[in-house]
């Protein structure tokens, strides 16, 4: 079965929404150039909810560079229930049950999904159990803006999802962690900089 990884980069107190805001860091270092990378290439969906696909399309289809070019022609699922003409190539909305959905696409064959943002979409997702691993990409300062529908933490949100951590961020899945019921749980992987960083547990 298909995974979904859901990525998404979060500031020290909880933002998720709009990066284009905050301050810049210069960018990814080489390192976290080569992990975005190959996670779109070990990828052939995207996933997303309305916010993000608005912030993406206009960006990503008027460049050329060769992560643009693979994220352009990847078919793209765009969770709204109000955009209804999508102008951003290979893009299918989903206008009702996400999680039906998202549940169905992990069900076709082909590689893995990959998913941009934490919203609403994102938590429902989580709450079904279809999210397979998450990796933050921690920003290091506060931004202290926002409402709740910015934050990575929603009320209700507690003991959705319990994630395993693997021993090193080497991003080769963990088969081994399983909660109390013996499910596979799904897999965090954190960053800060655009470096990798280690952040313990065992295997």
């Amino acid at each position: 079965m298909r995974s979904v990884i859901n990525s998404t980069y979060i500031t020290l107190d909880g933002v998720v929404r709009d990066p284009q805001d905050w301050p810049s860091l210069g960018g990814f270092s080489d390192e976290g150039g080569r992990v975005q990378a190959a996670l779109l290439e070990q990828c052939d969906a995207v996933l997303m909810g309305r916010h993000t696909y608005d912030g993406f399309a206009p960006v990503w289809s008027a460049r050329s560079d060769p992560f643009s070019e693979r994220m352009n022609a990847l078919p793209k699922y765009v969770v709204s229930t109000t955009l209804t003409d999508p102008t951003w190539n290979n893009t299918t909305v989903i206008g009702s049950d996400p999680v039906g959905a998202v549940r169905g696409l992990k069900q076709q064959p082909g590689a893995d999904i990959v998913q941009y943002g934490f919203g609403s979409v994102s938590h429902a997702l989580m709450g079904a159990g279809l999210i397979d691993e998450l990796r933050l990409w921690v920003h290091p300062f506060f931004v202290g803006t926002g409402t709740a529908d910015g934050l990575l933490y929603r009320a209700g949100s507690a003991g959705q999802g319990v994630f395993g951590v693997p021993d090193h961020p080497d991003h080769r899945r963990n088969a081994d962690q399983n909660d109390e019921k013996g499910r596979k749980r799904p897999i965090l992987e954190v960053s800060a900089g655009g470096e990798l960083v280690d952040v313990g547990g065992e295997r």
